[in-house]
């Protein structure tokens, strides 16, 4: 259930010298039960599982009309956290020979040999398995379906087959990563609804430039790494169209939202100002391709502004059922 490529953080691990080819010389390897905790901790990716909390929590207002049961949302999140985790440690499990080639993400647990790969693989099964059991259980059924499909999706679909076959795998493979939109409304009504499909939508077009502002940013490593993302087999130019096209698909699916699930007028004067801004940066990086030939180009501006965009546009979801005008 993960949307996009984190940027990998240090490791904190005793810095005791790693084994093995493929290691950067001195990573540390972890040898104390703390340095196992934060190694199994990474292979989870935290900062992807914090950015899909944001788009699982504000549904549940807009599914509950306001405050969701305590019980019900408390269980989503620690079970949706569990699923994503499940999906992000496999997906480390089945990229570790590509992981110790990139610099982004060298320093990861097995990229480190700080975790064994039948460690991390049982890790993520357990994981899998534990948060599909606990939604059916604690939840409801539709919510434990949708999270194993995210989970089967991001590994076999996205991870074994689009990943390194396709650049056009972050559009299609992101469809795992816009299904906590889906699971946190399930979890409220047991139901689906028009709105959590337009809220689907709108990360499912939001995925592709946000990634691929990353990925000018590190398209070397993906080229040495084999990993055919567009950034590496087509211009920065063409790059920078394509995520304008993207960005405008995602701030008009955006304001859908008003009309299909009858919100006050807090969250689509929110969702304008937030496209306007989102799509200016858009085009400025567009525009600087075509004048600057590369230079300055700064992809990660877009990038950053991006996590900006859909957390506060997420806000404004949970915010406008909370308001008396609300519809």
């Amino acid at each position: 259930m993960t949307l996009l490529n984190d940027p990998a953080r240090p490791s904190t691990s005793a810095p005791e010298p790693a084994e093995g080819p493929g290691a950067p010389a001195g990573a540390p390897r972890a040898r104390t039960l703390g340095a196992y905790v934060r190694a199994y901790v990474a292979l989870c990716k935290p900062r992807v599982i914090e950015l899909l909390l944001i788009t699982t929590i504000p549904v549940m207002f807009l599914a509950a009309g306001g405050v969701p049961p305590l019980w019900t949302a408390a269980a989503t999140l620690v079970f949706g956290t569990m699923s994503a985790a499940s999906a992000n440690a496999i997906n480390c499990y089945i990229d570790r020979d590509i992981d110790r080639e990139m610099r982004r993400t060298r320093r990861r647990p097995l990229a480190l040999e700080q975790v064994t790969p039948r460690g991390a693989i049982t890790f993520g099964v357990v994981l899998g398995a534990g948060s599909t059991v606990g939604f059916w259980l604690a939840v409801n059924a539709l919510s434990a379906l949708l999270s194993l499909s995210a989970i089967l999706f991001y590994v076999f679909v996205y991870s074994l087959v689009l990943k390194r076959r396709t650049a056009q795998n972050v559009v299609w493979g992101g469809i795992a990563g816009c299904m906590p939109v889906l699971i946190g409304w399930a979890a409220i009504t047991g139901t689906l609804d028009w709105p959590p499909l337009v809220l689907f939508g709108v990360v499912f077009f939001w995925t592709p430039p946000h990634t691929w502002t990353l990925a000018m940013r590190y398209r070397e490593d993906y080229a040495l790494a084999k990993v055919p993302m567009l950034p590496v087999v087509a211009t920065e130019r063409r790059v920078a169209l394509e995520s304008v096209l993207y960005t405008w698909a995602t701030v008009l699916t955006s304001l859908a939202l008003w009309p299909v699930a009858g919100t006050g007028p807090v969250y689509p004067a929110v969702a304008g100002v937030l496209g306007a801004v989102i799509l200016f940066e858009a085009h400025r990086l567009l525009a600087r391709t075509a004048s600057s030939g590369g230079v300055h180009l700064r992809p990660m501006r877009f990038f950053h502004l991006s996590n900006v965009y859909l957390a506060l546009l997420f806000t404004a979801v949970a915010v406008d059922p909370l308001l008396p005008w609300s519809g």
